[in-house]
């Protein structure tokens, strides 16, 4: 799958899980879709964008892909650690800036971070796709994943004091 399509792809799944609970209400939808505005939920959002991304890019490349085993722990490991460029990334307005008061800028710097991220992410995967991974960095790979996977649904009922998941509509 070209990068563009996937990032697009992701990019509608991550609008989709943004907006998702918001406009149902459906709380079968609370473990993956963002339930506020914190740092914590636009990352979950990421995680599980990026993990069904990858399931359909399997679904639609799947012919491609001779070995299913390097394709899957490539993809689990940029679902792992996309959230984290989001952070590097989205922070260096604030960092640089300060806190920005327009409400556009805010939204086109998260949107282009999100993107960007996606880019950075799929780079990284694709640059280690043809690796022979060893048997003790695919455990870690499944073991940061199985971590992640339980933090975003369990810190979405049970937040922790840390201010990552303050909700800032709530300051």
């Amino acid at each position: 799958m070209r990068v563009y399509v996937k990032v697009i792809i992701y990019l509608a799944i991550f609008s989709i899980l943004h907006f998702g609970y918001d406009l149902t209400h459906w709380n079968f939808l609370v473990p993956i879709c963002g339930i506020d505005e914190s740092v914590f939920q636009h990352l979950k959002m990421a995680f599980w964008a990026y993990l069904f991304t990858s399931i359909i890019e399997y679904f639609l490349s799947r012919k491609r892909f001779g070995k299913r085993e390097s394709f899957w722990y490539t993809r689990l490991l940029s679902t792992v650690i996309l959230p984290w460029f989001i952070v590097l990334i989205w922070y260096v307005v604030p960092a640089l800036f300060g806190k920005v008061e327009s409400l556009i800028v805010d939204l086109v710097w998260a949107i282009f971070s999100t993107f960007l991220s996606a880019i950075l992410a799929i780079t990284v995967e694709r640059s280690i796709e043809d690796i022979k991974a060893a048997l003790s960095f695919k455990l870690v790979i499944l073991f940061l994943f199985i971590i992640s996977a339980f933090l975003y649904v369990w810190f979405t009922y049970q937040p922790p004091w840390i201010d990552l998941f303050v909700n800032p509509e709530l300051l």
